[in-house]
Formats: C-alpha cells, sequence, structure tokens
C-alpha cells in the first residue's frame, strides 16, 4: 500500500523512513491522527544518536538519552503529529 503525497512515496502512514538526500533531516513520516495527514522531518542529518538502550552502553550514551527525554519530554507528550514523538521513538 504505497501512498504518494507531495511527490514523496511512503509505504504507509506512521511508517518513518530516512532521507539521506535531504540536507538538515534523517528521517521523514506521514503521520495520520483520526483524519488529519501531515509530513514530519526530523532528526538532525549526520547526528550521533543514542539509539536502542545496549548492554554494555556508555554512561555518555545513558546521559544524552535522558537528557533528550527531559528536554523534549512536553513534545513527545503531544503524539504522533510532533516531530520530538517520532524522534523519541525512532532515534533515542
Amino acid at each position: 500500500m504505497a501512498i504518494t503525497y507531495r511527490s514523496q512515496v511512503f509505504s504507509g502512514y506512521n511508517k518513518p523512513k530516512r532521507t539521506p538526500k535531504h540536507a538538515t533531516k534523517s528521517h521523514v513520516v506521514l503521520a495520520k491522527d483520526n483524519d488529519t495527514i501531515k509530513m514530519i522531518r526530523f532528526g538532525e542529518q549526520g547526528a550521533s544518536t543514542a539509539g536502542e538502550p545496549k548492554a554494555g552502553e556508555s554512561d555518555k550514551m545513558k546521559a544524552k538519552r535522558k537528557s533528550f527525554k527531559a528536554r523534549h519530554g512536553k513534545n513527545i507528550k503531544r503524539g504522533k503529529m510532533s516531530a520530538a514523538y517520532w524522534a523519541d521513538k525512532v532515534k533515542w
């Protein structure tokens, strides 16, 4: 079920994908909440994020993850229609 939105092809709603050729943002998602559809770009291109927690992860990466979630907590709670929500879900 490919969806074309603003000349961009998505595999479905709420399914993020990488955008390696975009100048500033690393991911894009076609977010859908009820009847509202919105294309959201998120993540800094080339940034080294903490990613999923790993066994033996350094204290520095744990601190980076904790800081991101504290700094953007209010926006993450806004749900699927915010870039912070997707950055938290995909990159952190």
